[in-house]
């Protein structure tokens, strides 16, 4: 089980020695997949446990002026890193103090102190510290004095563009879920618990399972033809009603065990909605999703969000989306279709 700490002070988490991967890591995409197996070879080679260091909120997110729309969720990178084999993360807490501390300062806290670095593995553009002060070269020179190796990954690129998180933003805001997913190593989806909700869809002939996004900003909105991952376990014969813990979750993604569905991603203007939500519809299931947790994979992008003058013209249009989303899923349309 991985280690999770939080703050700059603390005992040190490797005592002996580590293996440090530090980044962002929004999304865990195929660029940090890399520099994470690289931090998990050494760490076997040197026989040390291999360490991640990522920081929340998103440093990006903390100077902006405008919310950060996320790849992932706080959960996600935390399940990710564990994934990929780190035995320990410290999750900096990103505030104005960590924004104040020089960047010598960083690494002989948190980089020797904390984290007991031997080798410290990093992106090739990674800036940290006060102003943005330190980077490879300073790692490199302090490093050489006070025994650790630092070292920078090759960028990975994709049809010779940088695969970056702010590169898989701007796909996911095109709308193209292909690009996204090739840059990601994986389909985009967002996951969560199913809580309860209005019932409303229910009354319309379309139960959704429910996920509440809280403070993550989505990078799309909309009306989308999706997979669902998570929930085959409540089909008959399975373990319905029971909750399913997100390892579960991506154990199902990863084998490609998913139900076809339609979901809507937004405010939900028609019935005056005040927080994002994510209601996913599944085609032809019968069963009890209420605490489960899925992980919705947006598949195609169907119209963005529409205010209806009434319920029944929302009806007809939920009846022309689920038919468009059955038809790009390769489902036939359903009887009261």
């Amino acid at each position: 089980m991985m280690r999770i700490a939080r703050d700059v002070a603390g005992p040190c988490l490797a005592p002996h020695g580590s293996v440090l991967a530090v980044g962002a890591l929004d999304g865990l995409h195929r660029g940090h997949q890399a520099l994470l197996a690289r931090v998990r070879e050494r760490a076997a080679v040197l026989s040390l446990p291999p360490l991640a260091i990522s920081f929340e909120p998103l440093p990006r997110a903390y100077f902006s002026l405008t919310p950060l729309p996320r790849l992932g969720s706080v959960r996600d990178k935390i399940e990710g890193l564990a994934h990929a084999g780190m035995q320990r993360l410290l999750l900096l807490r990103f505030n104005a103090a960590l924004v104040a501390l020089p960047a010598e300062d960083f690494v002989r806290r948190v980089l020797l102190a904390r984290a007991g670095a031997r080798e410290v593995w990093v992106g090739e553009d990674f800036r940290f510290g006060h102003r943005r002060g330190g980077d490879l070269a300073l790692l490199q020179r302090m490093g050489a004095e006070l025994g650790f190796a630092a070292h920078a990954l090759e960028t990975h690129l994709h049809d010779g563009a940088r695969i970056s998180s702010s590169a898989i933003r701007a796909a996911l805001t095109a709308d193209d879920f292909a690009a996204a997913a090739v840059l990601l190593g994986h389909p985009f989806c967002i996951g969560g618990r199913v809580v309860r909700g209005q019932q409303l869809g229910r009354s319309l002939g379309y139960p959704t399972a429910n996920i509440r996004l809280g403070r993550r900003v989505s990078p799309i909105q909309g009306i989308f033809a999706v997979r669902v991952h998570g929930a085959a376990a409540s089909l008959p014969g399975g373990r319905s009603g029971t909750s399913c813990d997100r390892r579960e979750c991506r154990a199902a993604r990863d084998t490609g065990a998913s139900l076809p569905g339609v979901a809507s991603l937004g405010l939900r203007p028609t019935v005056g909605g005040h927080e994002p939500l994510l209601e996913a519809h599944l085609f032809d299931f019968n069963g009890d999703l209420y605490g489960r947790h899925l992980a919705v994979e947006f598949v195609r992008k169907l119209r963005d969000e529409e205010k209806f003058a009434s319920l029944d013209d929302l009806t007809r249009q939920m009846h022309r989306d689920a038919a468009a989303a059955r038809a790009l899923l390769g489902l036939p349309l359903s009887v009261s279709a």
